[in-house]
């Protein structure tokens, strides 16, 4: 069972969309938001959760106070799912202390050519299956759709190799979690 980890929807259990998704465990989840929580990078922050999946990592954002969260997510029954939790987490807070989430249900390249915000964050969850070429070509789209010292989380299986960063991006580190492997990067200042 997957729940979100802490903040005002903490310890509240998510639906999953089944087999064919691989959910980020609660350890993995944990280390992401621990490395955010110290960089002071989700509070009032502009997330964008792509490949979604579940929607978890997006709504473990807004319930630790993420402003503006988007799920990206193709398939038709995951984006069904991750409407269903933003609802779940939505329940019982008032209005006025409600995040913006909204689910795009459509595939991440599309999204990206057609999204003109400026994001904060940018978690990055494809199957471990998407082909090298397809995640350079979602990171070359997310580059410019990057506020300044945003930063970029991508999760792959730890024996995928680094992903390609595109001009705009800049890599932070890399962590391994057993089969997952995190890589971090940064939309460098000015």
């Amino acid at each position: 069972m997957t729940r979100i980890i802490a903040g005002f929807a903490g310890s509240l259990a998510i639906a999953t969309p089944g087999p064919g998704t691989r959910p980020t465990s609660d350890r993995v989840r944990e280390a992401i938001f621990s490395s955010l929580d110290a960089r002071d990078a989700v509070s009032g922050m502009r997330v964008l959760d792509l490949y979604a999946g579940s929607g978890a990592l997006g709504l473990e954002a807004a319930s630790r106070g993420a402003r503006r969260v988007v799920l990206v997510e193709r398939h038709p029954a995951a984006a069904r799912i991750c409407r269903e939790n933003v609802r779940r987490i939505l329940k019982g807070i008032p209005d006025d202390d409600a995040p913006d989430i909204r689910v795009a249900a459509q595939s991440v390249q599309s999204f990206l050519d057609a999204d003109d915000e400026q994001w904060d964050v940018a978690l990055l969850d494809p199957p471990y299956d998407l082909p090298e070429p397809e995640l350079a070509a979602a990171l070359a789209a997310l580059a410019p759709r990057l506020a300044k010292g945003a930063l970029v989380l991508v999760e792959r299986s730890s024996r995928s190799p680094e992903p390609v960063w595109p001009t705009g991006l800049a890599p932070d580190r890399r962590r391994d979690y057993g089969d997952t492997a995190l890589w971090w990067a940064h939309a460098p200042e000015p």
